[in-house]
């Protein structure tokens, strides 16, 4: 029979310090009602000095890993999305996996920005039903406040720091493909032609440095709801679904006018779709397994429901994944 990948754990972990609209607003041309407005963004968490990606990444796993009844030591499968990683190399996940006493299988990093997350799952639950892993933790993990233009209205805004993780077990397929608990399928989607409608100027091989997160807000708005809608639709017809099957929306946490958009695509009533970005902002590859997590913590998202994860980011790349918890 073929494997399946479960989630048997979720954790989350957001920076201690809190950044509200009314600090931005004392040194920003902005107000908390413009950014509430135009993003529906009322904070955001914001790593401290010396608080790196890795930190916000193993801090996550570990409330997940606990979550699951797991150690470190029990996994077999590191697969960290993060457009921040600490260094240029090794990968971040490495560092994550010493900490946390893991000394079997493999860990690295996946870069697809925003839908980093739903790469990085994508890319486990395949390691899985191949047989090449048994046990992954799949986190997303961001420090977007080293890379903003603080002095950028249009972008510093709108993003914060955050990390979620997930954990998923290899189980036995035992038939009846939509009626067994774990991720069903999921679904990526990128475009090169639009690479320059968000972008961070800078890094290794072309400045030298790092540079700072540039976005033509109205393209990457019109994009996202295009390309969001298409992969829901794919994500239904592969499942053999209806829109009203959907128990809950997990989305990219980006603008809460698009996450309204996806969720009347649905039909879905706004009390089921997750929402965080009032109080976390755009956390890029991290905000969906954060909000994610949120739910599952709370009791919202209940054994036998679907749930679907989708995110638009940087690239552009696009994405979904279906799961039954």
């Amino acid at each position: 029979m073929a494997l399946r990948s479960q989630i048997i754990g979720c954790g989350a972990y957001l920076p201690e310090r809190v950044v509200t609209n009314a600090e931005l607003a004392e040194r920003l041309e902005t107000s908390d009602e413009w950014i509430v407005q135009r993003t529906g963004i009322r904070q955001r968490h914001v790593a401290a000095p010396g608080e790196l990606t890795s930190d916000l990444a193993s801090h996550a796993a570990r409330r997940a890993l606990e979550e699951a009844g797991l150690k470190g030591a029990e996994i077999d499968l590191i697969v960290l999305a993060t457009a921040t990683p600490d260094n240029t190399f090794p990968a971040t996940a490495t560092k994550v996996q010493a900490r946390l006493g893991m000394t079997q299988g493999c860990a690295f990093d996946v870069q697809a920005v925003c839908t980093g997350f739903i790469y990085a799952l994508a890319t486990a639950d395949n390691f899985i039903r191949c047989g090449q892993a048994r046990r992954a933790l799949v986190i997303g993990a961001e420090t977007f406040s080293r890379i903003l233009d603080w002095g950028d209205r249009g972008t510093c805004v709108l993003f914060g720091d955050g990390a979620g993780a997930l954990v998923l077990d290899a189980r036995r397929d035992e038939g009846g493909a939509a009626r067994e608990r774990g991720l069903l399928s999921t679904h990526l989607h990128s475009d090169g032609a639009q690479y320059d409608v968000l972008y961070v100027d800078g890094g290794p091989s072309s400045t030298g440095s790092c540079g700072f997160l540039r976005m033509q807000g109205k393209e990457v708005f019109r994009q996202a709801v295009h390309r969001l809608a298409e992969v829901v639709d794919e994500t239904l017809v592969a499942n053999r679904l209806a829109a009203k099957d959907i128990d809950w929306l997990v989305p990219h946490q980006a603008n809460l006018r698009i996450i309204d958009s996806m969720g009347r695509k649905l039909g879905l009533p706004p009390e089921k779709v997750v929402i965080t970005i009032d109080r976390h902002a755009n956390t890029s590859a991290a905000s969906v397994p954060l909000a994610l997590a949120e739910a599952a913590r709370d009791g919202r998202i209940k054994p036998g429901q679907l749930v679907l994860m989708e995110a638009m980011g940087g690239g552009l790349t696009w994405g979904a994944a279906l799961a039954r918890w």
